[in-house]
């Protein structure tokens, strides 16, 4: 407070006794004190100190300064004032002030070196503008080309090949990886000059296999989602959409075991695979979990997720369903379900991330392939999908798996099925490294042809790893 000359000072000292009002200073600063022209560093609420005290909180801001002639005049007459005058520093700024103005001038500062920069970023947007629209109409030529000879509009072989090699002669800062998705859209968009692909998958909208659909083929695509599994087959077969994508295996649970059956009863082709990195949520409609009964997921969710539901909601039942977006759609009408699955379908259905990622394995990755009627040509990193199937005998699975390493080939997975039509028999699902049309794997095939009791090539592919 201001207490110097007021309180030490007997002849300065204020000769009234009444008690102080409100809003008045209870040190009563007297005039000398305050015509010295200093800003208080203290809250003062006395009315006439108001104009000189920088923390009353009815002033604006710092007090205009005194005018030097008589500001000296006055301290001349009144030798304590002066001493005090010398003693105290300058007033200071208040910080409004100088932080508005260092505001001021760190933004002009910003804009003016900005400005050149931005002004090579319009530069390039436009020619990559212009150069956007040259491969555009270049694509829609190819497009009619393949329009005469009945070539499928879709060739992933082609388009991998662009990507890798964009990808090698990539100098940065981009990653591999952003380079691949700007291209990927790119393609789709050129496709959809023409025609969009129509892309069937399990839906409904939201689910991870409509993300891997958007991952390999992008955005400029018609998506028919499909009740199931089987409907995708359905669909691809009868060529109500161009291509179909299911799920075949989990890095957590394994294969899904309804997408190798069907590949025994169909003739499509697999002609692309997708690697998609899976992140299970749960999601509820208001996200208070006391007035859930149930939690539902696609079967594969819910044994993705089966520890952390052990620990976390031991006492909640678990209800498979025929998808994860399925579920989350249930969860949006009904607040005694939450549900298992993206972040795209909880905001798709409006509802809550009550906790991310709760799968057992924050590595958890699922495989997705794509199907359909046609064939894909090398693209120089491929993969061939067969099924096997040998005699219940000694040895029979070992002189089945002979020719592939005879020629050199790299097997990379082998999955069991027990088959339908007998007890005790099974079919095997094989993943070689190459393409059917490469030489060594065209003889390691042949020489399977004729030793396998049955022998199926599903379709060679690029491979997604």
């Amino acid at each position: 407070m201001c207490r110097s000359s007021s309180t030490t000072n007997p002849a300065t000292k204020p000769s009234w006794r009444r008690r102080a009002r409100r809003d008045w200073c209870s040190s009563r600063a007297t005039s000398p004190w305050a015509a010295c022209g200093r800003a208080s560093t203290t809250r003062c609420r006395w009315r006439a100190w108001r104009r000189w005290s920088t923390s009353c909180a009815s002033s604006s801001g710092p007090p205009p300064e005194p005018h030097a002639a008589t500001k000296a005049e006055h301290c001349a007459k009144r030798p304590l004032c002066a001493a005090i005058c010398n003693l105290l520093p300058n007033p200071i700024p208040t910080m409004t002030s100088q932080s508005d103005e260092t505001s001021q001038n760190k933004d002009a500062a910003l804009a003016a070196e900005l400005a050149p920069l931005r002004t090579q970023i319009d530069a390039i947007d436009s020619q990559l503008l212009t150069l956007l629209s040259d491969r555009a109409k270049v694509a829609q030529a190819v497009g009619e080309v393949k329009k005469r000879y009945a070539s499928p509009a879709f060739r992933p072989d082609r388009e991998l090949q662009v990507i890798r090699k964009v990808q090698s002669s990539n100098p940065g800062p981009l990653h591999g990886e952003s380079i691949a998705a700007i291209w990927r859209e790119v393609m789709s968009a050129c496709r959809g000059l023409e025609q969009a692909l129509r892309i069937g998958y399990l839906g409904p909208t939201g689910t991870f296999t409509e993300q891997a659909v958007i991952a390999h083929f992008g955005h400029e695509i018609q998506p028919m989602p499909c009740p199931s599994i089987d409907e995708v087959f359905r669909a691809a077969e009868s060529g109500t959409v161009d291509c179909g994508v299911v799920p075949v295996e989990n890095s957590t649970e394994g294969v899904v075991s309804r997408t190798l059956d069907l590949f025994l009863q169909t003739s499509l082709k697999i002609s692309g695979e997708i690697a998609l990195r899976v992140h299970h949520n749960l999601l509820h409609k208001t996200g208070d979990m006391s007035q859930v009964k149930v939690v539902r997921a696609h079967a594969q969710a819910l044994a993705q997720c089966q520890h952390w539901l052990n620990t976390n909601y031991p006492h909640l039942p678990r209800e498979a369903v025929s998808s994860n977006a399925e579920a989350a759609r249930v969860a949006g009408e009904d607040e005694t379900v939450a549900a298992l699955a993206s972040v795209q379908a909880a905001n798709r259905y409006g509802l809550h991330v009550v906790r991310a990622n709760v799968e057992d394995d924050p590595h958890n990755r699922t495989r997705f392939v794509v199907i359909s009627n046609y064939e894909t040509e090398p693209s120089g990193r491929d993969q061939t999908s067969l099924i096997l199937s040998v005699p219940n005998e000694a040895g029979a699975v070992y002189r089945l798996l002979a020719p592939l390493a005879e020629n050199g080939v790299s097997m990379c997975r082998f999955e069991s099925r027990p088959a339908r039509s007998g007890a005790w028999e099974y079919y095997f699902y094989v993943d070689v490294e190459g393409h059917q049309r490469d030489p060594q794997v065209a003889r390691a095939l042949e020489k399977l042809r004729h030793d396998a009791a049955y022998f199926k090539v599903l379709g060679s592919y690029p491979s997604a790893h």
